[in-house]
């Protein structure tokens, strides 16, 4: 019986890396009907796509970007099976979860790719996240995953997205297992990636029996032995590379004190499931725990937040906050990324000037991009601030929305028909810590990182 299993598994295996899809009982839909492009729309760069054979053919070309021939549905949950066969020389991958938006990139392909590499490195089936975080799951620690490829063969991938699980398999061995709740629906894409000027235009790269399942996931769904690679509250690779610091790992708080206290607050503050939250009392300003900032103070910094709003709430991320000023009640004094709901907090409408109080604005100074793009109330957005030589940027789910120059006459004017007119240089410090607010009202946080500035970055 043993030796019979065997047999059965090399079997399977041996049929993968013949380029052979498997006879089985899923109810697999074909995403390409073999005889045309129909329910596929091409996005970026202008590499050709053509049908050959009963396979979508994509071939490279000179002064053009990464090219993605892309599906006109979009998809959450599925399992993809499909066959490629690739020129050694380049490299590619199949998008999924992806998107293009016009506020990002100005309509930049972005989302998870799974990785095509016939080169040496051998990452193929690895996870990466294409025009935004970088790898998120490379195969140097899967060598079995790195011999599976093929070289001038078809290669079947298997790859399974459900919820925030992502996992892959390469002629039958599994390849990448992936938890991240980044993106949770998108086109599937397949690439043709860009050339150098040493590489060969005209090279090619071949698709066929593409082939999606979107329901009863679970019954079909298979176990991987991969030990998964978790992004939440971690820095990715890249990050890593880049000089990122993690400023919450989802459960311990040494990074961070009470605005007013030396240790962090020992109530209004709740940490569950990776996610840091501040309790409502109502929108009484620190009256649950009060602010809480960063043990540590931050020149020219890069910081990114994901968080979340509940209806009608109200909360801030401050910087370059002195928490000597403002002994008295109410919040502690720093220029303030404004987090509101616009829609049902009446504070959207109030302000020196107009809409400054509103999501993503320099709060009580300058409006953000009425344009900005949000996701609904109980959702998560991802919140980044950019602080260098004083030029300071606020961004808000990959579109940059306002813009200013600390210090600078313009700055200066603003703050004197503000709130902040009573406070000497206000906006000005060299160095300032960072806080999360405690406005009243419950709002989650998580993914809290920051990227110190120096001369040499």
């Amino acid at each position: 019986m043993k030796l019979k299993l065997i047999y059965c598994m090399s079997l399977l295996v041996l049929f993968y890396s013949c380029g052979q899809t498997v006879k089985d009982n899923m109810p697999w839909k074909p995403l390409f009907n073999g005889e045309s492009l129909k329910g596929w729309t091409q996005k970026g760069g202008n590499a050709n796509y053509e049908v050959r054979d009963g396979a979508i053919v994509g071939t490279t070309a000179r002064n053009t970007p990464n090219s993605f021939l892309t599906t006109d549905m979009s998809y959450d949950d599925f399992i993809l099976e499909l066959e490629y066969r690739v020129d050694p020389s380049m490299n590619s991958g199949i998008q999924i979860r992806s998107n293009s938006f016009p506020h990002y990139m100005d309509g930049r392909v972005h989302g998870y790719q799974v990785e095509i590499d016939p080169s040496d490195r051998a990452w193929s089936g690895g996870i990466y996240d294409e025009a935004r975080r970088g790898w998120l799951y490379p195969l140097d620690g899967n060598p079995e995953a790195q011999k599976a490829f093929k070289q001038n063969e078809w290669n079947h991938y298997r790859i399974e997205v459900i919820d925030d699980t992502l996992k892959t398999w390469v002629n039958g061995i599994p390849a990448a297992h992936l938890i991240d709740g980044k993106t949770s629906g998108g086109f599937i894409a397949l690439q043709v990636h860009s050339i150098g000027k040493d590489q060969k235009a005209g090279t090619e790269i071949l698709w066929r029996n593409i082939n999606i399942l979107t329901d009863s996931l679970q019954k079909y769904s298979r176990e991987s032995p991969l030990e998964p690679i978790v992004t939440k509250n971690q820095l990715t690779i890249d990050e890593q590379k880049n000089g990122w610091q993690l400023l919450w790992d989802g459960e311990m708080t040494e990074n961070w004190r009470g605005a007013r206290l030396d240790s962090f607050p020992d109530r209004g503050w709740v940490i569950e499931n990776g996610e840091l939250t501040i309790l409502s009392t109502g929108g009484a300003e620190s009256a649950a725990g009060g602010d809480i900032v960063t043990v540590d103070t931050y020149g020219d910094f890069e910081l990114k937040v994901d968080f979340k709003l509940t209806e009608g709430a109200n909360s801030g991320i401050k910087y370059y906050v002195d928490t000597d000023l403002n002994k008295g009640p109410g919040s502690s004094i720093g220029l303030e990324y404004q987090l509101l709901d616009d829609e049902r907090h009446p504070d959207a409408k109030l302000g020196n000037h107009e809409g400054s109080r509103t999501l993503a604005s320099l709060y009580d100074l300058i409006q953000a991009d009425p344009d900005k793009p949000v996701n609904p109330i109980g959702e998560w957005n991802s919140a980044r601030i950019l602080s260098k030589d004083n030029h300071v940027e606020h961004w808000l789910n990959g579109m940059k929305v306002l813009e200013y120059e600390r210090g600078s006459n313009d700055y200066r004017k603003l703050v004197s028909e503000s709130k902040y007119v009573t406070w000497p240089n206000f906006g000005e410090a060299e160095n300032g810590h960072i806080l999360l607010q405690d406005h009243g009202d419950r709002v989650s946080f998580k993914n809290i990182k920051i990227r110190p500035i120096t001369k040499e970055n």
